[in-house]
């Protein structure tokens, strides 16, 4: 079992409630507006689990030649792709329902609307997922990150962590 804490939006900004909830995961995975490198840094050295991430829009430079802008991969048995910007169901980014039909993805991740959202696609039998924001900047007024497990092929026990100050 792979237990997955899912963040995004932290633009530039890491306190110790979101390290403590992440320390009880196997892996970490950041949907993009990280702000700055030393983000990513922190969350593997604070927490020393593997970090799987894609750039978003206020990414610079040093984050998109380490981050990708789509990320493709399998958790389990579990396909999965990741896109900062990418809609949800019934209101996709362009492109980004190709992307889910071509690589048969099971769970599609977004961020960048700061809005958390858990919602299933039954036309693409995809659960889309965005964590919200993380971070304080934003308009958002609850900082939100999500924590779920993968076995083989289950994705369950979900949880949506609201962090206060």
């Amino acid at each position: 079992m792979t237990r997955i804490g899912l963040l995004s939006d932290t633009h530039n900004y890491m306190d110790d409630n979101i390290i403590a909830y992440l320390k009880e995961c196997s892996e970490i995975w950041h949907a993009g507006d990280f702000g700055t490198l030393s983000i990513a840094r922190k969350l593997e050295d604070a927490t020393g689990l593997p970090l799987r991430g894609v750039y978003g829009n206020i990414d610079g430079k040093d984050l998109r030649e380490i981050y990708p802008e789509k990320l493709f991969f399998t958790c389990e048995d579990v396909p999965v792709f990741m896109q900062h910007i990418g809609g949800y169901p019934g209101r996709y980014a362009p492109g980004v329902k190709q992307e889910i039909m071509r690589h048969q993805a099971k769970i599609f991740i977004s961020g960048h609307s700061h809005i958390l959202k858990i919602m299933y696609d039954p036309a693409l039998d995809c659960l889309h997922m965005n964590p919200g924001a993380a971070g304080k900047q934003g308009w958002h007024k609850t900082r939100t990150l999500i924590r779920f497990n993968i076995h083989s092929s289950d994705i369950r026990d979900c949880e949506v962590i609201e962090l206060v100050p």
